[in-house]
Parts: C-alpha cells; sequence; structure tokens
C-alpha cells in the first residue's frame, strides 16, 4: 500500500510539473507578446516621423505653426543659433518635432523657412526660422495652445507665426462698450 501511495504523489508531481510549466510558458508568451507590441507602436510612431509636416491653422491666437496633425508648435526662448536647449524631463513635456527627412511646408508655410538641427541625442529636429519646434504634452487636441507664454524650464515659450516669429498675446483691454484681444509677434521673446 505504501508503495502506491507514494507512487501516486510521484504522478502527482509530474502532473504539478506540468502544470507549472505551461504556466511559466504562457507567463512568457504573455510577456513577449507585450514587448512585441510595445516595439510595434515605437515603430508605428517612427515611421509617423519619418518626414514632418508643418502647416498653418487658426486658434485663438490668430494663425499659428502646426503639425500635421493640427498640434500647435512652440519656439523655447532658451535656445539659441538654431540648437535646442530642451533636454530629459524638458523634452518629455515639450517633445521636439523630429524627421528622419526633409521637413514639408504645407499651405501658409514658407518651405525657405524650413530646416533641421542636430540635438544632443542624435536626432533631427525641425526647425522654423532656425527656431528649433516643439510640441506641448498638455495640447490634447489640435489648435490648442495651452503653452502659450508659459515660463518653464528657464525660459518663456510661445507659438509661431508663418514668419517665424513668436506670436506674444498682449493684454487684454476692455472699456463699457467693447472688448478686444490683440496679438503681435516680434522676432524673439522677449518683446
Amino acid at each position: 500500500m505504501h508503495g502506491k501511495s507514494h507512487h501516486k504523489g510521484g504522478i502527482d508531481e509530474v502532473i504539478e510539473g506540468i502544470a507549472w510549466s505551461r504556466m511559466v510558458a504562457v507567463m512568457l508568451a504573455a510577456a513577449l507578446g507585450v514587448v512585441g507590441y510595445l516595439a510595434a507602436g515605437s515603430i508605428a510612431r517612427s515611421a509617423t516621423r519619418s518626414s514632418a509636416t508643418v502647416s498653418l491653422r487658426k486658434t485663438s491666437l490668430g494663425m499659428v505653426l502646426v503639425t500635421a496633425n493640427g498640434h500647435t508648435l512652440y519656439l523655447f526662448g532658451k535656445d539659441r543659433n538654431g540648437k535646442s536647449a530642451c533636454s530629459g524631463s524638458c523634452a518629455q513635456f515639450w517633445p521636439p518635432l523630429l524627421s528622419r527627412s526633409k521637413p514639408t511646408a504645407g499651405p501658409g508655410v514658407r518651405a525657405s523657412l524650413l530646416g533641421t538641427s542636430k540635438r544632443s541625442n542624435g536626432s533631427t529636429q525641425v526647425t522654423y526660422n532656425k527656431h528649433p519646434l516643439y510640441h506641448f504634452s498638455v495640447d490634447k487636441q489640435a489648435g490648442q495652445t495651452k503653452g502659450e507664454g508659459l515660463t518653464a524650464f528657464g525660459a518663456k515659450w510661445y507659438a509661431l507665426s508663418a514668419q517665424g516669429t513668436a506670436v506674444v498675446r498682449t493684454t487684454t483691454t476692455t472699456t463699457t462698450t467693447t472688448s478686444t484681444t490683440t496679438s503681435t509677434t516680434c522676432a524673439y521673446p522677449p518683446c
């Protein structure tokens, strides 16, 4: 009797071992699936950045430069000589507009003002009138301008006009009969 019990325990252990092996295999397959999914997403994002298109769009600030999907593009007041001063955590909040080939000018944009600049990590950032271009991570929908006039990472951020100058919102003037808002442009902040 004792022998049968021991033998039966061996079979149970083998079955448990097989079940454990299958569970490990399933977990490994799931992990590899997640890695594959993330890699495919990264490749897809890279493919969309192969050639950047810069266009104009009407916003609450007037006509400003935008990406192909309509998101506002900004300049950073700390950038100098066409080189980005925004990296690390700055670039997480203000992702640079990257391109793997010559950027394309959309309607209303001067192709002669488009260019590129090498970033410290070796990627190629799109420039306009020698200003490196950035998105703002808080702008979730096309045409939003939540980054306009913000001071972050040591300088101000401004949307750009078709001339490649900062769009600066001026103060609102209110009278008893009307209310107006005006925008001015300048070559580089502060105006």
